[in-house]
């Protein structure tokens, strides 16, 4: 009886968490708090609840939080429309990204864990691993499924679109990885340190 009470708790505080952090990840959105402007680019930190979830609570709950992220994603691109949205109506490029950064930021962190004395760094290569499996995943099925399209919409040379594309790739792509390991790091200490003590 007891080993079913601790599941039930367990399982309750992983749809707690799932819960809370696609909550932050709305938030994030609806505010633009979720933007950061750094020249010349803007970073998006929508994806750290995603990461944070993963590591804390394990794949499942990662993938979830990056469920929920991906579906927000749609609904914005659907209800404020802008010339790109269109990538954003696929669902394979709306979900399957943001669902990959939940389970690839948890088992980069286990893999890393071990194998350095500050934890930092293990959560730190888990954010910037698992922020790049979104930003190559949503650019990189772009370039597969819609370059021409993406072209015809921004007036450009599929040529000049595949260079557009890469250029997203190292500018937001570095950027996002660097602000999501400097955010990552405090949090997930944090939490860590609060479950070790329940």
């Amino acid at each position: 009886m007891e080993k079913i009470n601790v599941k039930t708790k367990f399982s309750t505080r992983q749809m707690a968490m799932v819960g809370m952090l696609s909550a932050v990840s709305i938030f994030l959105g609806l505010t633009g708090l979720g933007f950061i402007p750094i020249p010349p680019v803007k970073a998006t930190i929508m994806h750290i609840p995603v990461i944070v979830g993963a590591i804390i609570e394990g794949p499942i709950v990662g993938a979830l939080v990056g469920a929920v992220f991906g579906l927000f994603s749609m609904y914005q691109s659907f209800t404020t429309p802008l010339p790109t949205s269109f990538i954003f109506w696929n669902p394979i490029i709306a979900l399957l990204p943001r669902i990959l950064i939940g389970i690839v930021s948890y088992y980069v962190y286990v893999f890393f864990k071990n194998k350095f004395k500050k934890q930092s760094i293990s959560i730190a290569i888990s954010a910037i691993i698992g922020t790049l499996t979104n930003t190559i995943g949503v650019m990189g099925l772009t370039y597969i499924i819609y370059l021409e399209k993406y072209a015809n919409v921004l007036g450009i040379s599929k040529s000049a679109a595949t260079i557009g594309i890469g250029g997203v790739v190292v500018t937001n792509g570095s950027i996002e990885a660097i602000v999501s390991a400097v955010i990552s790091i405090p949090i997930v200490i944090t939490l860590l340190k609060i479950n070790r003590n329940n």
